[in-house]
């Protein structure tokens, strides 16, 4: 057997081992991020059924009878986590899938480090810790099998839970859970060679499909408690607006109302003191109504009639477009990286390119509305529902409500889609207030209104790129962004073409706004990569050479051993470009297939994309989008290829449908009547191509996303002849216009 030696540096302590469950099963447990956190309580022998599973950290529980149970700590949100980590765990521990049982893992602080769901990171950052946690187990199970039968560790073998020694004999996981519990943890463990994977790399269905067809309770919304009461919130109608006053008469008079006040002041005082959260939540104090349903909440909720104070800065989609050009235009920027002299090289350039790219605030639209339960008792604070970052969201509540955040318990709920909208809590926070003044158990659910008007959107940005040619070679390359708010989401200074142009700078300027802004699906990346690879496609035309070889030839001068501020790898960024050429029949389709191409690479993953349009009924549409990955190990290839699949074509959608604009600091869509999105008979076929290597896995999430609108952009240059500069697409419809001769032919 081929084995790669690992290190183990946990500690006797981080390892949790109970022998005394119902029916006489192990219940092994450490630290899935190297724990670094070690303490680990030890439980009394109690019943299984009663377990209080606050106290461990992600743990596999075996039974009597073979049965497995892994808990997955991190929050699921679409990404497929719930199924992918235990799959980690199951192929080290060397069980039949089959037989494993997955349950989703509650907030625990004292055992896990990152249990966020964001950034594309699950899988990377707990791949080797979630490999020694099977492999440690499978081994202790082992060492007791031998020790029963008299003969050395190395002379057993194990296939599906069963272990056999050299006689033949055998003995199951389950036979064998007591005296293993007794052993040490061993020091070095054993992993599988990736060419003795039995689960991970075959596609394996998610574990919650069957709860999820059937209507199972698994989200946030699904979640009840005895004597709960729903809450319904009014919010100020416009950014920057603040309640003055209110009149609840009608209000308390509608069926089913439990009572009527505000909260806010609390809020306030939680943002002064955590800077990071003052731009997800309003200054101003609102209007909670609590009533026996969610329908008779949000309907007395409208019968409120309330007076508000009016901003003092007005935000407008047009004043935005304004000040985002003269950011540009001027001279305040804050540069992220500067290579060389671009000021000179531009001075000494043949020619110079410049171009302006514009894409508007996005709403996440979750399917799923915000939502969340608490009750705050004198015990404990009990918070369940979608969460992001669960952690966090503790302790920003326990910091509210001056309570230590070991009193908080958390319960994670499967999340309804997130976008990077849950990563923030703020409706968590909001949950938390309410019902620590109400005095009951709360369950605040948004309307579908509530979660466009009060949203954290993707920041409005414009970047404009400027690139320099001198004796036929690219030698100076300036980017600009100008950003509505933080700048935290918006640039990314050491992605390609970083270290392949000598003379190289990167600047941002922001507005501050009112309007809340924060992480939207690839964050940093989302417009990014659609700008720069149409501007990488009409570069190649000006200087009248071929555009895959243009970024190939940049590729070849890039040196990470050089610059370690350089993030990805030119030599697989050249691979999946090679790929994507072959599998899209890039060049060699029919006069009547238009193609264009990108390449990319954000949350540590390569990408290429291939987008084909052909004219129907005298307009261009996208038929085929051809993607190529190297993420690295690919865990479960029916969820990848989903995430896949579903990163393209939200990167499609948005580029080409989607905007929410602003009059007055309030947006002018809210609903999906007017939210423009995606449509079924507009999505194309996708074509997923991974990269097959043994190298780690990394992000997938989130990375086909970016590169999305540059590939759609560049395929629509070639049917129509005009260049895109401005998402939505659809918002300049002359440009999508195909020449007359096009149509006839």
């Amino acid at each position: 057997m081929s084995i790669n030696p690992i290190h183990n540096s946990l500690s006797r302590r981080s390892f949790l081992r109970n022998s005394s469950l119902a029916g006489g099963g192990l219940l092994i447990g450490f630290n899935l991020f190297q724990a670094c956190k070690p303490k680990v309580i030890q439980e009394p022998a109690i019943d299984l059924a009663s377990l209080d599973y606050n106290d461990f950290n992600a743990f596999i529980k075996i039974a009597d009878n073979g049965a497995v149970t892994i808990f997955s700590p991190n929050p699921e949100v679409g990404q497929n986590v719930k199924t992918s980590m235990p799959m980690i765990i199951a192929e080290e521990l060397d069980v039949a899938w089959k037989d494993v049982y997955v349950e989703q893992g509650i907030l625990d602080t004292n055992n896990y480090t990152r249990q966020v769901a964001g950034g594309s990171q699950s899988i990377r950052f707990g791949w080797d810790a979630l490999r020694q946690t099977g492999a440690a187990a499978k081994q202790m199970l082992v060492s007791a099998a031998a020790a029963r039968w008299g003969v050395d560790p190395s002379e057993c073998s194990v296939s599906e839970g069963v272990i056999t020694n050299a006689a033949g004999e055998t003995l199951g996981y389950g036979d064998v859970v007591k005296e293993a519990a007794q052993l040490e943890v061993p020091e070095d463990v054993p992993l599988k060679d990736p060419s003795e994977y039995k689960i991970m790399g075959k596609p394996t269905p998610n574990v919650d499909i069957d709860k999820i067809i059937t209507g199972k309770p698994l989200y946030g919304m699904d979640y009840k408690a005895e004597g709960m009461v729903y809450a319904a919130v009014l919010r100020p109608p416009a950014f920057g607006h603040k309640l003055v006053s209110y009149d609840d008469t009608e209000a308390r008079a509608m069926p089913g109302v439990v009572d009527v006040f505000t909260i806010g002041e609390k809020i306030r005082g939680l943002m002064e003191e955590i800077p990071r959260i003052e731009n997800i939540l309003s200054s101003s104090d609102k209007v909670v109504v609590l009533a026996n349903s969610t329908w008779e909440a949000l309907k007395a909720k409208k019968a409120i009639k309330a007076e508000w104070q009016e901003a003092t800065k007005a935000e407008n989609t047009e004043e935005h477009d304004k000040i985002l050009t003269d950011l540009l235009d001027g001279n305040k920027f804050e540069t992220m990286r500067s290579d060389g002299n671009v000021k000179k090289a531009f001075a000494e350039a043949d020619e110079i390119l410049e171009r302006t790219y514009e894409s508007p605030f996005l709403s996440h639209s979750c399917m799923e509305p915000m939502n969340f339960f608490a009750h705050v008792t004198d015990e404990k604070i009990h918070l369940a529902g979608p969460i992001q970052t669960p952690e966090g969201t503790a302790n920003f509540v326990a910091q509210l409500l001056g309570r230590e955040a070991e009193e908080v318990h958390l319960e994670m709920t499967r999340i309804g889609g997130g976008f990077g909208r849950r990563l923030y809590g703020d409706f968590a926070i909001e949950a938390a207030e309410i019902a620590e003044k109400a005095k009951k158990p709360v369950k605040l659910v948004y309307s579908r209104e509530d979660d466009m008007e009060d949203g954290i959107y993707r920041m409005a940005i414009k970047y404009r790129i400027k690139a320099g040619i001198k004796d036929g070679k690219v030698t100076a390359y300036h980017l600009k962004e100008a950003a509505v708010n933080s700048n935290m989401y918006g640039l990314v200074p050491n992605f390609f073409p970083a270290g392949a142009i000598e003379n190289y700078q990167v600047d941002t300027a922001v507005y501050d706004s009112n309007i809340t802004t924060g992480a939207w699906r690839a964050p940093y990346t989302n417009f990014l990569a659609s700008a720069e690879q149409s501007f990488f496609d009409e570069l190649a035309e000006l200087m009248e050479v071929d555009k895959i070889q243009l970024r190939l030839d940049l590729l070849d001068k890039v040196k990470p051993e050089e610059d370690e501020r350089i993030q990805y790898s030119p030599e697989r960024m050249k691979e999946v470009i090679h790929l994507a050429v072959e599998k899209s029949g890039w060049g060699t389709k029919p006069d009547n297939v238009y193609q264009g191409f990108v390449n990319y690479y954000c949350h540590n993953t390569h990408v290429a994309e291939v987008a084909d349009v052909e004219i129907e009924n005298g307009e261009p549409v996208v038929k085929k989008i051809t993607c190529v990955v190297d993420c690295g190990i690919v865990v479960n290839p029916l969820a990848a290829k989903n995430l896949v699949e579903g990163g393209v074509l939200d990167g499609l959608g948005h580029s080409m449908y989607t905007e929410m604009t602003f009059k007055n600091g309030k947006p002018t869509t809210t609903n999906f009547d007017g939210y423009r999105l995606l449509r079924i008979k507009e999505a194309p076929i996708v074509e997923t191509f991974f990269v097959e290597n043994d190298l780690p896995p990394t992000g997938l999430g989130e990375p086909t996303l970016p590169p999305a609108g540059g590939a759609v952009a560049n395929a629509m240059k070639a049917a129509t002849g005009n260049r895109l500069y401005k998402q939505p697409f659809t918002k300049t419809p002359e440009l999508l216009k195909v020449p007359e001769k096009e149509i006839i032919g």
